[in-house]
């Protein structure tokens, strides 16, 4: 069962997050996973608003069992705002795919601009 995590964030700033993957409190080697995130207006939307993947925004923390979410100023801004949902999954060498996390992701809106 994935984690639940509300995602928060302000328009027109950066954004930077952390994500662990444990199986009974240790840590989970992911050398060798890849990850994927998309950001929807809601889950039946057909088409994402935000795609992350690793090296677009994804991170792998490798043997420190972390995946790090980055989302730029300018995605941010491009984002009404509001509220989405996301959800974050992992493949690992054999195909094998864990969601990690999943919540909504809120972005509250930019005064100066």
């Amino acid at each position: 069962m994935a984690g639940r995590h509300d995602i928060y964030i302000d328009q027109g700033a950066d954004y930077a997050q952390a994500f662990a993957y444990q199986i009974d409190s240790v840590l989970v080697n992911l050398t060798g996973y890849t990850a994927a995130m998309q950001v929807r207006a809601t889950v039946e939307s057909a088409s994402p608003v935000l795609t992350f993947g690793v090296g677009t925004g994804l991170t792998m923390g490798g043997v420190a069992g972390t995946v790090t979410l980055a989302v730029t100023d300018a995605q941010t801004t491009a984002l009404a705002a509001g509220a989405y949902v996301y959800d974050l999954e992992l493949t690992a060498a054999d195909d094998t795919i864990t969601r990690l996390v999943q919540g909504a992701f809120h972005v509250d809106g930019e005064v100066t601009r």
